[in-house]
C-alpha cells in the first residue's frame, strides 16, 4: 500500500477552514505548494501571506502563483517567520482561520539554511495570536537534517504546554517510518 504525503493531508485538514473571504498564513513559503493550496481556498476576497526569508522561495512561490492566477490573493513578504506578527500584521490577530510551517530546508535550495528552534519557537508563539475561533495550525516538521530532531522535539515541547484555548495532537498515519517528518496539529477552540 502506497503512504500518501504528508503534504496531502495538511491540505485535507485545513480544508474545511477555508472559505470565500478567509485569511491564512503560509509562515514557510519555500517552493509554494502550501500557498497555491491556501490561496485556492480564500476565494477573491480572501488574503494569504505568504512569506520566507530566501528569494529563491518567494521567486518559486510566485511563479506558481502566478501559474494558477492566484497572486492578487496573496501577500508575498521577504521575512523571518520568528517576526511573523510583524510581517502578518496585528490586526490580524485573532482572524486566521489557517496557518501552515513546513520546518527545514528549501528543497532544491541551500541545504545549509534551515529552520531552528531558535526562530520556529517564537513563531509559533507569534502564530497562535494569529489563530482564529476555530482555526488550526498544521506544523510539518522535517527531522532528516542535522538539527531537524531537536528542533521537532522543542516545537513539541512547547506544544505539549500549550494550554486552553488550544488542543496539540500529533497526526501519525499507520506505517509512518520514524524518519519520516512530523505533522503536528494546533487547533483554537
Amino acid at each position: 500500500m502506497k503512504r500518501r504525503p504528508l503534504t496531502a493531508l495538511v491540505h485535507e485538514l485545513l480544508e474545511p477552514l477555508l472559505h470565500e473571504g478567509a485569511v491564512a498564513v503560509d509562515a514557510t513559503a519555500g517552493n509554494g505548494h502550501d500557498t497555491v493550496f491556501l490561496a485556492g481556498g480564500v476565494g477573491d476576497r480572501g488574503q494569504v501571506y505568504a512569506l520566507d526569508i530566501q528569494d529563491d522561495a518567494l521567486a518559486n512561490t510566485r511563479r506558481r502563483l502566478e501559474q494558477g492566477g492566484l497572486v492578487a490573493r496573496v501577500r508575498l513578504i521577504r521575512g523571518d517567520h520568528a517576526s511573523l506578527l510583524d510581517c502578518v500584521g496585528h490586526e490580524n490577530q485573532g482572524r486566521v482561520a489557517a496557518i501552515t510551517f513546513n520546518l527545514g530546508y528549501l528543497p532544491g535550495g541551500d541545504r545549509s539554511r534551515v529552520t531552528s528552534a531558535a526562530t520556529t519557537i517564537p513563531a509559533l508563539r507569534q502564530a497562535t495570536t494569529l489563530l482564529a475561533p476555530g482555526g488550526r495550525m498544521t506544523i510539518l516538521a522535517y527531522v532528516g537534517h542535522a538539527g531537524g530532531r531537536l528542533e521537532a522535539s522543542a516545537v513539541e515541547e512547547w506544544a505539549n504546554a500549550l494550554g486552553a484555548p488550544f488542543t496539540f495532537r500529533e497526526v501519525r498515519p499507520p506505517g509512518t517510518p520514524e524518519q519520516a517528518p512530523r505533522l503536528l496539529l494546533i487547533d483554537r477552540d
